[in-house]
C-alpha cells in the first residue's frame, strides 16, 4: 500500500481545494477560548493540560483529561461564547489518559504505572452531577485511548503499555505487550468482572510480539477499529465477543516536495519513499470506511491522513496536501519537525446537516484542517487556529459546535497555557487565516513565519514588505505582501544574500523601503551569537550593498534587546531600540538616527510605559507617515496577563537628535490605537508579539504579529488594518 503524490499533482489539488473553500456558504469560526488553568482553584500556576476531550450528551459540558494535573476538568459551555469553569476531579494516584462520556458518567482511563516494565492502570467512573468517582475497574496495564459504542453498551480501552523512548533509542519490541480491554456497560456503569482482554500479538509485521495499541473507535455495528501505531498496523474487532474480524498493515506513503531537514530554512524540495503511515487517531466514516491520522511518531514523516476500507484498501491518501495548507498559513514547525513534518495526530468525524466533515489535527503545526466528505475525494474547506498542540476534538452538531483540546502548557517559561477552543459553524467567511502564501511554479507553497518587521511600497497602495527574524537563520527573507485581497497574500520572497550566498548573522527586526527599489534593514544584535547591531542596505534582489555597524560609543551599553524597527524621514534613518541599554535611565529607550550621507549618528529618548505585574515593556516597530512617526509599544505578556499592546505617535518636528554620549532630548508621545481589543477579537488567547506596522501609499495602517516560527507558540499570525491614519 504505497501512495505517491508529486508537487505538480498537489498544485492541481490545491487549486481544487481553493475552489471548494470559495464555494462553501458555511464556515467554522472560533468564538471562544478557555484556559484550563482557570479550573484549578489551587496551584493554578502549575502546568496543566487539556489532552483528550469529550462532551456531555446535551452538549452543554466539556470534559477533558489533564495528565500533568492528575485529574479531569469540566467546562460549562451553555453559552459557548462565554465558557466557564465547571469543576475539577482529582484522580486517585494516577494520571488520566483519556475520557469518554455515556449516560451521565465520565469513563476515564487512568495510568498508575510504576515503570515502563510494570505498567498498570484502571478505568475510573465519575458521576458528572456529583463530581465523584463512583467506581474503578482494574485494567491490568497502562491505558491510552477510550471509546464508547454508539449504543452505549460497550467501552473499549487501548492498553498501550507504551515503549520507553530513551531505551535502545526507543526501538521495539519492548514488552510487556499491549492489548485491548472491552467491558460491557449498563447505564454508564462498567461490569468490571466481565472485562474481555483481546490479544493483539502475532498480527503485525513490525514487532508482532509487542503490539502498542494507540487509538480505538466503534462504528454503528459495534465493530472496534484499533491502531497499533509503532507497529504500523490496524485491527478490526467484533466488540461483542472480541473476535478479530480483520487486520492489515497501515501501509506506506511516498512524498515529493517536503522539507526533511531542521536547518533554519523552509525548503520543500526533498523526497521520502515508503514511509510507514504509523497512524494515531482513527475515526469511522460509516460501517465500511474509516479515516486515520498518520502521525509517523516512531519512524516519522508520513504527514498525511488516509481513508481506508475495513478490509485495508486505501480509498484516499492526502499525501502532503494537508501539510501544504499549514505551510501556506505560516504554521510549518521548522524548529522541531526534522523529517517528521506537521505530524497529524488527532481526528474527529461528524455530520453537520447534510455535510460530513473530517477534522484533522496537527499537533506540531497547531492547526486543524477541515475536510468535507464527498462522493469522491474529501475536499479541503478551511484551516482552523487551535492553540498549542491540538490533541483531540469533539463535535457537537446539534449546537453547530466543534471544540478542540490543546495539550501544551508553557507556564514555566512564561508562555501560552493549555486552552480548550470553541468553533461555531455558520454563514459567512472564514476569519482565519488572515494571511497566506502563494504556490511556487514547482507546485510547492512559499514557506514563511516569524514576521518581525513591516514596511510599505511608497508608490503602490496595498503593497507591503515584511521580514523574518533569526528563527530562520539560514534563510533571511524579504516577503512581498498584497494587502488588497482577503486574506492578504504573500506573493513573493526576496532572499537576503551576501556575496551570492544566504546572509549569515542576520536577525532582521525592521525594514523600510529606500524609495529606489531597495531596502534598509535593521539587525538586532546578539554578541554571544556573533550577530552585530547593524543596518544593512540591500538592493531589489536582496543583495547586501552596504553594512553599517553601530559605533562603539553607542554599543558600550548595548544589550540583546536591540533594533526592533527602522524608518526614514527625509533621507535620515530612524531606528527603534527595544528596551533600555546600560546608559539609559529607567523607563527611557533610544530612538537612533543615522544619516547615510554624512554617516553620523544621533538619538532621542522615548518614554516607556510602566510594566505590569510581570515582564517588561519595549518597542516593536517605528514607521514614518506624514507629520508623525508611529511606534508600537508592547509588553511581553500573553493571554490574560497581557496589559499593553499599543500604537503611539511622535511629531516629526519633535525628532531632534542629539549626539551619542550626551544628554538626550525626550520626545512627547500620543496614544493612537490600542491593539488589545483587536487581538482579543480573534477569540483565541492574546498573542505576545505585535511586531510590524506600516502605513501604505493610501494612508492605510496595517499590523502583523510574529508567530515565533511555531516554536512554543500557536503558530497564529494575525494581519489586519486599523484604517486610515489621518482619521486617527
Amino acid at each position: 500500500m504505497t501512495s505517491k503524490l508529486t508537487a505538480g499533482m498537489l498544485a492541481a489539488t490545491l487549486v481544487g481545494c481553493s475552489v471548494a473553500q470559495a464555494q462553501s456558504s458555511q464556515t467554522f469560526n472560533r468564538i471562544a477560548s478557555f484556559p484550563v488553568a482557570e479550573n484549578k482553584t489551587e496551584n493554578a500556576g502549575d502546568p496543566t493540560s487539556s489532552e483528550i476531550i469529550t462532551a456531555s450528551d446535551d452538549g452543554m459540558t466539556i470534559i477533558y483529561s489533564d495528565s500533568p494535573g492528575g485529574g479531569i476538568g469540566l467546562i460549562d459551555i451553555s453559552d459557548p461564547r462565554m465558557p466557564k469553569p465547571a469543576g475539577y476531579v482529582a484522580m486517585e494516584a494516577g494520571e488520566p489518559t483519556a475520557v469518554s462520556f455515556v449516560a451521565g458518567k465520565v469513563l476515564a482511563g487512568v495510568n498508575t504505572s510504576k515503570s515502563f516494565t510494570e505498567p498498570s492502570g484502571h478505568l475510573a467512573v465519575i458521576d458528572v452531577e456529583s463530581r465523584r468517582i463512583e467506581a474503578t475497574c482494574d485494567l491490568g496495564g497502562q491505558p491510552d485511548s477510550t471509546a464508547v459504542s454508539p449504543d452505549g453498551s460497550l467501552v473499549a480501552i487501548a492498553i498501550e503499555n507504551e515503549r520507553d523512548e530513551d531505551l535502545n533509542d526507543g526501538e521495539i519490541p519492548q514488552e510487556p505487550a499491549g492489548y485491548v480491554a472491552i467491558l460491557p456497560l449498563r447505564q454508564g456503569m462498567p461490569d468490571c468482572d466481565a472485562l474481555m482482554r483481546v490479544d493483539l500479538t502475532g498480527l503485525s509485521d513490525v514487532a508482532p510480539e509487542d503490539p502498542e495499541p494507540e487509538f480505538v473507535d466503534f462504528n454503528e455495528a459495534n465493530e472496534l477499529a484499533v491502531t497499533l501505531q509503532e507497529n504500523n498496523h490496524i485491527v478490526v474487532i467484533n466488540g461483542e465477543d472480541g473476535a478479530i474480524l480483520a487486520d492489515f498493515s497501515a501501509g506506506t506513503v511516498s512524498l515529493d516536495g517536503v522539507d526533511t531537514a531542521e536547518d533554519g530554512k523552509l525548503t520543500f524540495a526533498d523526497s521520502q519513499t515508503d514511509i510507514p503511515r504509523e497512524p494515531d487517531a482513527l475515526q469511522w466514516l460509516d460501517t465500511d470506511r474509516f479515516a486515520i491520522a498518520n502521525e509517523g511518531d516512531y519512524k516519522g514523516g508520513s504527514r498525511s491522513f488516509t481513508i481506508m476500507s475495513d478490509a485495508g484498501e486505501v480509498l484516499f491518501e492526502s499525501g502532503n496536501g494537508f501539510e501544504y495548507e499549514l505551510i501556506r498559513a505560516g504554521h510549518y514547525p521548522e524548529g522541531r519537525s526534522d523529517a517528521k513534518g506537521i505530524e497529524p495526530e488527532g481526528m474527529e468525524v461528524a455530520a453537520f446537516g447534510d455535510s460530513q466533515y473530517i477534522f484533522v489535527m496537527s499537533e506540531r503545526g497547531s492547526a486543524v484542517g477541515v475536510y468535507r466528505v464527498t462522493d469522491g475525494d474529501p475536499q479541503f474547506v478551511q484551516l482552523l487556529p487551535s492553540g498549542v498542540g491540538p490533541e483531540s476534538a469533539v463535535a457537537i452538531p446539534a449546537r453547530n459546535l466543534l471544540v478542540t483540546a490543546n495539550e501544551e502548557d508553557f507556564v514555566e517559561d512564561g508562555g501560552a497555557r493549555s486552552h480548550v477552543m470553541i468553533f461555531e459553524l455558520g454563514e459567512g467567511d472564514a476569519a482565519y487565516p488572515t494571511i497566506t502564501s502563494s504556490t511556487n511554479a514547482d507546485g510547492a507553497p512559499l514557506g514563511w513565519g516569524a514576521m518581525s518587521g513591516l514596511t510599505a511600497d511608497p508608490a503602490n497602495p496595498g503593497q507591503l514588505f515584511a521580514v523574518n527574524d533569526s528563527f530562520y537563520s539560514a534563510q533571511p527573507t524579504i516577503f512581498t505582501i498584497d494587502a488588497a485581497v482577503t486574506p492578504a497574500a504573500i506573493t513573493g520572497a526576496i532572499r537576503v544574500t551576501r556575496d551570492g550566498e544566504p546572509a549569515e548573522n542576520m536577525d532582521m527586526e525592521g525594514i523600510v523601503a529606500d524609495g529606489e527599489g531597495g531596502f534598509w534593514v535593521a539587525n538586532e544584535g546578539d554578541a554571544e551569537a556573533g550577530i552585530p547591531h547593524a543596518l544593512y542596505h540591500v538592493d531589489a534582489k536582496g543583495a547586501i550593498q552596504r553594512e553599517v555597524t553601530m559605533p562603539e560609543a553607542l554599543l558600550k551599553g548595548a544589550t540583546r534587546s536591540g533594533a526592533e524597527g527602522i524608518t526614514m524621514i527625509d533621507g535620515v534613518l530612524w531606528v527603534a531600540i527595544q528596551r533600555e541599554w546600560g546608559d539609559d535611565p529607567d523607563g527611557m529607550v533610544k530612538l537612533l538616527s543615522y544619516d547615510p550621507q554624512s554617516e553620523t549618528w544621533g538619538a532621542v529618548h522615548y518614554p516607556l510605559e510602566t510594566p505590569g505585574e510581570a515582564g517588561w515593556v519595549g518597542l516593536s516597530e517605528i514607521t514614518h507617515s506624514g507629520d508623525h512617526i508611529y511606534i508600537v509599544e508592547r509588553d511581553n505578556q500573553i493571554g490574560a496577563a497581557a496589559r499593553l499592546k499599543k500604537l503611539y505617535r511622535v511629531a516629526v518636528s519633535d525628532m531632534q537628535a542629539a549626539e551619542i554620549g550626551g544628554e538626550l532630548p525626550v520626545v512627547e508621545k500620543e496614544e493612537v490605537h490600542d491593539f488589545l481589543p483587536d487581538l482579543a477579537g480573534f477569540n483565541g488567547y492574546v498573542v505576545d508579539k505585535v511586531e510590524g506596522f506600516a502605513v501604505d501609499a493610501a494612508g492605510e495602517g496595517y499590523v502583523i504579529t510574529d508567530n515565533d516560527g511555531v516554536e512554543e507558540s500557536s503558530g497564529e499570525t494575525f494581519f489586519w488594518s486599523i484604517g486610515k491614519m489621518q482619521q486617527m
